[in-house]
Parts: C-alpha cells; sequence; structure tokens
C-alpha cells in the first residue's frame, strides 16, 4: 500500500489542509467478466472521460477533516468498476455530442449512492473485505462506518440538488428503492419458500433501480426529449437485471479462485438467488435434497452439496434463460434511441455481461 499527500481546498478559508492519500492497488474485477470488455470502454472518448469521472469522484468527498476524507474515500480509492457514471456518460452520448461536466457530476452522484450502500452492506454483512482492502467497519468501527455511509448519501443528494429538482427527485426515490430492495431480501433470508418475485422485486430495487437512474439522468441532463429519456430509463432497467442475475450466477458457477472468496456465498448466508428458486421448482429427489439441506448456515460439506445439485440440475440454465431475456429487452431499448456509436454501445453491453459466463 502507498501512501502520499494531497491538498484539499477549504470552504471559506484560504488553508490548504494536507490529507493523506491511501492508494490502493487495484484487484481485478473477478466477479463479473472484466469491464474493459464491455463495450462502453472502447468509445474513443472513453479513456478522458474515466479520468473525468475518477477526478470528479475523489473531488466529491474531500473535506476539510482528513479524517472524514479518508474513511469517506477508502473504497473509492480501492477501485471499483465506476460502471454506473461510465453509463450515466454513455447515455449523455446517445445524440453523438460528447458527455456535459454536468453528466459525470450526474454519475458521481449515482457513484457515491452505491458506495455509501456498500458501506451499510458491510456492517450488515460483518465483511472484513473489499475490493482486496479491509472494509470501513473492520478498519474503523461499524459507528464510523455507518456515519461515513450516511456522509456519501449527502454528498449524492448534494449534487444531485445542483443538477435540478427533477435530477433531485429522482435520486431520492432510487435511494428508497434501493432500501426496499435490501428489506425484501432481508425479509426472506434463510427461507426456502422464497417466491421468485421476491427475489426479481429485490433486484429490481437494490441494483436495477441505480442502473435505470443512471441512464436516465444521463438524458434528463443532456436535454433529450422525453421518448429517449424514457428508452435509456428502460435501458437501464433491463441491463441492472442482467447484471445482477449474472452476479448470482457466477457467485454459484464460478470457482473459489475465480470468485476470490468462497463460491454459493449467498447461499451460505440464507440468500436464495434465482438459480437456486428454479433448482428447487425443478422437484424430485435433487429438489427435495437441496430443500433439506437449506434454511440454515451451512457447513462447508453442505455448500459443497448444494453447489453440486445447484449447478447439475438445470437452475443455472434457467435462470441463463431469465437473464437473457432481460438483455433482449435492453437491447429492444436501444431501438427508441438515435443511431450512434453510444447507441451501439449499449446494444452490445448485456451481450458482453453474459459472455463473462461462458455460456
Amino acid at each position: 500500500m502507498a501512501a502520499g499527500v494531497i491538498g484539499v481546498d477549504c470552504d471559506g478559508c484560504d488553508q490548504k489542509i494536507q490529507e493523506p492519500l491511501f492508494v490502493h492497488p487495484r484487484p481485478p474485477d473477478l466477479a463479473l467478466p472484466p469491464m474493459a470488455q464491455l463495450p462502453f470502454f472502447s468509445l474513443p472518448g472513453m479513456p478522458g472521460d474515466l479520468e473525468r469521472i475518477d477526478a470528479a469522484l475523489h473531488a466529491s468527498v474531500r473535506t476539510p477533516d482528513a479524517y472524514l476524507t479518508e474513511i469517506a474515500s477508502h473504497l473509492i480509492v480501492a477501485g471499483g468498476k465506476r460502471l454506473r457514471p461510465v453509463l450515466t456518460v454513455v447515455a449523455a452520448q446517445v445524440q453523438g455530442a460528447p458527455a456535459s461536466d454536468g453528466a459525470v457530476q450526474g454519475g458521481i452522484a449515482c457513484e457515491l449512492v452505491q458506495t455509501g450502500s456498500l458501506y451499510h452492506d458491510d456492517v450488515m454483512d460483518e465483511a472484513p473485505t473489499r475490493r482486496g482492502v479491509e472494509t470501513v467497519n473492520a478498519k474503523w468501527g461499524n459507528l464510523q462506518a455507518i456515519l461515513a455511509g450516511d456522509f456519501l448519501l449527502s454528498r449524492a443528494s448534494e449534487i444531485a440538488a445542483s443538477l435540478g429538482t427533477e435530477v433531485a427527485a429522482l435520486l431520492a426515490r432510487t435511494i428508497g428503492r434501493l432500501c426496499e430492495g435490501q428489506i425484501e431480501e432481508l425479509r426472506h433470508t434463510y427461507n426456502a419458500a422464497r417466491p421468485e418475485s421476491s427475489y426479481l422485486a429485490s433486484i429490481a430495487g437494490k441494483t436495477a433501480s441505480l442502473y435505470a437512474t443512471s441512464a436516465r439522468i444521463g438524458g434528463l441532463v443532456a436535454g433529450f426529449d422525453r421518448p429517449t429519456v424514457e428508452a435509456l430509463t428502460g435501458y437501464g432497467e433491463a441491463f441492472g437485471m442482467v447484471f445482477q442475475i449474472v452476479d448470482d450466477l457466477l457467485d454459484l458457477t464460478a470457482t473459489d479462485e475465480e470468485l476470490g472468496k468462497p463460491a454459493g456465498h449467498d447461499m451460505v448466508e440464507g440468500v436464495y438467488t434465482l438459480p437456486v428458486l428454479r433448482t428447487l421448482q425443478s422437484g424430485g429427489i435433487p429438489a427435495a435434497s437441496l430443500l433439506d439441506i437449506l434454511g440454515k448456515p451451512l457447513e462447508p460439506s453442505e455448500r459443497e452439496k448444494a453447489l453440486e445439485i445447484v449447478r447439475t440440475r438445470g437452475g443455472v440454465e434457467s435462470a441463463l434463460g431469465t437473464a437473457h431475456e432481460w438483455a433482449e429487452r435492453a437491447v429492444a431499448a436501444c431501438d427508441a434511441l438515435p443511431s450512434s456509436a453510444a447507441t451501439e454501445a449499449l446494444r452490445e453491453a448485456p451481450a458482453a455481461l453474459l459472455a463473462g459466463l461462458g455460456r
């Protein structure tokens, strides 16, 4: 871990505060296909856009308090995909013009919501690491993690307000949807009878809603007409559904080494995702055996047995079919968008996510 110092301007004074900047090596994104393979990152202006996103993201969490700045920037400095602000920037370019600074700021607001929610998630999960570094709760404690997560949400709200009342209201609704999705997941923890509708509602809230908002903000800030904004919103929602279903499939089908954690982690934690639910729905002796295993924390041997059943009894293939259906919806939404390089990147991205499964 390398450390340096950056200067932060103090609001309302002439003093320049020296704050530590901790630079962690960025670990590979193992849970999903390398983000550089998504067509968003092949757009001609993307290298410069990524620099703008990164600079704006770091600036958004700098405060006169070096301690708060270090905590608030901890996961930002550690890396991450930046996929939500990238989606905002790409959405803002579907008519061919470069993305404005306002679009970058809108994407940053979405990324701060995502990062703040991760701080809170890690407290709930008692997670020790994320992105190859200690979590905020592990390093500084739960109280600091909760407050730093709240701080990131407040910064996101402040940025959204600077972009207008519609964006501010949109982000507030999205934060509500994230909470609703997470509550829906929590209320069915270790429930082997969890309805499939609960799973879909949960991921629509906790994942797809923020992708929909990211894309919608790109259209709103760019001043596009309503049909274009609605098409971008529909695209983001469908893309987010693909993203989460693929992530859930990889949790069950990838190796421990590929994931950087034990496969089947969600199942061990009592979160039964679509492949598991579809396996339980399939009936027969394997489904009954899986049902006997689930409903409680799993021992390593039980995890291995449950993984074998889910991987071999059709649940994976069935869930993959649903991911393909959402990918088709995302592609269909692009038919209402102007012809441009950005639109083509949007059209190709869902297939790139699915390709990461090797299926």
